[in-house]
């Protein structure tokens, strides 16, 4: 079986004023009867859950949003098909906070996860459904990021650039590259089998840096064998008002 950890305590600046006083991954995307809108991380969910081996979500989130997201959860966890759990990493402020891979490791221990993990970022919109992302990581039982093709050499400056060989495995990974040389970018969904955890802890203690995944990934792909899935459809980082309204339109219809 998989747990799954759904990065969510962010303070989302670039979305201010919506992000004020709500976390991202609540605000409204696409319609849901009797409420504001369908939030995010439904959708989030939506497409994670047909992996069928996932028994067990935790979302992890910071102190200033916690009440929001129990209160989400109570109208929702009843419509979920495995059980989920919110866990308060315990910041209060955006200068305080773990940082993508600090939440990640925060998660692990303080609830004792010894179990294959999909980490996603609770901002990621995809279109189709990812269990395919679940038939692959089961066939390699090897760390996998999806990847994205996003058109543009310029837009992988945001994120990470990627170079596989003939079999999908990692042979260069550079998070945030100046000069990018591809437009097969890194996103924030991961596998890691249970025995890589504790390079999570070992990435961490020697320093490195906390904020971003794509760090963790850029480090381990020379040490442990990392291998790439293509999201199919489409993908959305919603990290900006623009893209947070290309994807209420896309999703305005969605039942």
């Amino acid at each position: 079986m998989m747990k799954m950890i759904v990065l969510a305590a962010g303070f989302a600046t670039r979305l201010h004023p919506l992000t004020i006083d709500r976390p991202k991954p609540l605000l409204p995307v696409g319609p849901r009867g009797g409420s504001d809108g369908k939030p995010l991380i439904e959708h989030v969910l939506d497409a994670a859950l047909p992996i069928p081996e996932i028994n067990q979500v935790y979302v992890v989130t910071n102190a200033k949003f916690m009440d929001q997201f129990c209160a989400w959860l109570r109208d929702y966890e009843d419509d979920c098909r495995c059980g989920i759990t919110v866990v308060n990493d315990g910041v209060f402020n955006e200068s305080d906070r773990l940082g993508a891979v600090g939440d990640l490791q925060f998660v692990i221990d303080n609830q004792r996860i010894d179990d294959d993990v999909v980490v996603i970022a609770g901002d990621n919109l995809f279109t189709e459904p990812l269990t395919g992302f679940g038939d692959f990581c089961r066939q390699r039982n090897d760390p996998v990021v999806g990847v994205y093709d996003v058109g543009d050499p310029d837009k992988v400056r945001k994120y990470s650039v990627v170079h596989t060989d003939a079999q999908g495995r990692i042979t260069f990974f550079e998070e945030k590259p100046a000069q990018p040389d591809s437009t097969l970018a890194a996103i924030a969904l991961y596998y890691f089998p249970r025995r890589v955890l504790p390079r999570i802890g070992q990435y961490l203690s020697e320093g490195r840096n906390p904020d971003h995944s794509g760090r963790f990934i850029q480090w381990i792909y020379s040490i442990v064998p990392c291998y790439t899935w293509q999201v199919p459809g489409l993908w959305f980082d919603i990290g900006s008002p623009e893209t947070l309204e290309t994807a209420r339109r896309l999703f305005a219809h969605d039942p």
